[in-house]
């Protein structure tokens, strides 16, 4: 493929993590002490810090471990060159890019001309570019690796399929709508590191996904249909209501038979995502983000019963106290069991007061975030039809 970036341009910058001086984990530990009880969340805010940080920093200085708080991985600050300096320095290094993109663009044309001669040949043309490859290696004669043919073909579009290969067709999109709780489940497992490298635990977590609330869930060492179908089941049991729809990847357990038995039975639809299409199960994948990113969630999990004290506490937390963004700032709870309207009324009264007591402070009056009255995967409203595969 032809790179559509202009010559001689800057390439994208790397990402980097946030980095902290010895100098000012110290100042950061001092003025969070010397701080007030209630103005010490202010100071962690303001610079964008977790309890945990200014925890670690002052375990750190009171052991007096002070190259504890040294962050080898940073280089010693260089000399600050004139401005005239770093314009030629950086037009120097701008001219070099030129000159070896330029030698490198000879090269290539060169490659390609004896390349396209040799698969357009009639010693070769019945012969795939690895063939080709080997023989004039065999030769004594090397002209560009195997994946530079392959390129070359694919850009004269001469490297489509020549056998007799069946095509299959494009998968179908999953399009779920749900317009109220227990009518669409989606489900996934993730890896939670365990005590030592090498060992996992496997979290199984089933979210509704008009209310975000998550119905069921376990921690297991390792990923069992079997575990996966008594869950489902269990989970269903306590729920009350047997949902319309299971969405989930294409993961074994997902698509074992067992599984697929028990939805059977129980009279519900199966829904799988696309090979390779993450965004075929949003809800699960951004659950477990959400889980992974918490201040507390530990590196490295002590032991199973560890792991499942912390997602059953997690999990408490997610579905009672955390306010969703998705749901209109409800705990998924709320929206789950049906008293998010009565919610959303109690903040529109503090709101209309507020508006009320000092109605020059806002440029319209105020309401509470509406509630969303349906959540999907795929909107229907928005399909395409998809392309077929040819693999």
């Amino acid at each position: 493929m032809t790179s559509t970036k202009p010559a001689g341009s800057d390439p994208a910058p790397r990402p980097k993590r946030r980095s902290f001086s010895p100098e000012y984990k110290l100042r950061i530990v001092a003025e969070y002490d010397a701080a007030p009880k209630n103005e010490k969340g202010a100071v962690l805010r303001r610079e964008r810090l977790y309890h945990s940080h200014v925890k670690e920093w002052r375990a750190a200085r009171d052991a007096g471990a002070l190259e504890k708080l040294v962050d080898k991985r940073t280089s010693p600050a260089r000399p600050k060159k004139s401005a005239a300096e770093a314009e030629n320095e950086k037009l120097r290094r701008q001219v070099e890019r030129l000159e070896k993109e330029l030698a490198r663009n000879k090269a290539a044309l060169e490659v390609m001309g004896k390349a396209s001669a040799l698969s357009e040949g009639d010693e070769y043309v019945e012969l795939a570019p690895a063939q080709i490859w080997a023989r004039e290696l065999d030769a004594g004669r090397y002209h560009c690796s195997v994946s530079t043919m392959y390129r070359i073909l694919r850009e004269q579009d001469q490297s489509g399929e020549r056998r007799r290969q069946a095509t299959h067709p494009a998968k179908a999109v999953p399009e779920l709508v749900a317009t109220g709780p227990s009518q669409v489940f989606t489900w996934d497992i993730t890896k939670a590191a365990g005590p030592v490298k090498g060992v996992w635990y496997h979290a199984y977590v089933i979210i509704d996904i008009f209310s975000r609330y998550i119905v069921g869930h376990t921690v297991e060492r390792a990923e069992s249909a079997v575990r996966a179908k008594e869950l489902i089941r269990e989970t269903i049991a306590r729920n009350g209501i047997v949902p319309q729809t299971v969405h989930a990847d294409r993961g074994t357990s997902m698509t074992s038979k067992k599984v697929s038995q028990l939805l059977i039975d129980l009279g519900v639809t199966r829904s799988h995502s696309r090979p390779k299409v993450s965004n075929d199960n949003p809800y699960s994948e951004a659950q477990f983000k959400t889980t992974k990113y918490m201040a507390d969630y530990p590196e490295r999990f002590d032991s199973l019963a560890h792991a499942r004290e912390w997602f059953d506490a997690f999990i408490a937390y997610h579905n009672h106290e955390h306010r969703h963004s998705g749901i209109g700032w409800h705990t998924p709870a709320s929206v789950h069991f049906g008293t998010a309207e009565e919610v959303r009324d109690q903040r529109a009264v503090t709101l209309t007061e507020a508006y009320a007591r000092h109605p020059e402070r806002f440029g319209r009056r105020p309401q509470p975030p509406e509630i969303p009255q349906t959540a999907w995967i795929n909107d229907p409203a928005k399909r395409r039809e998809p392309a077929p595969q040819t693999s």
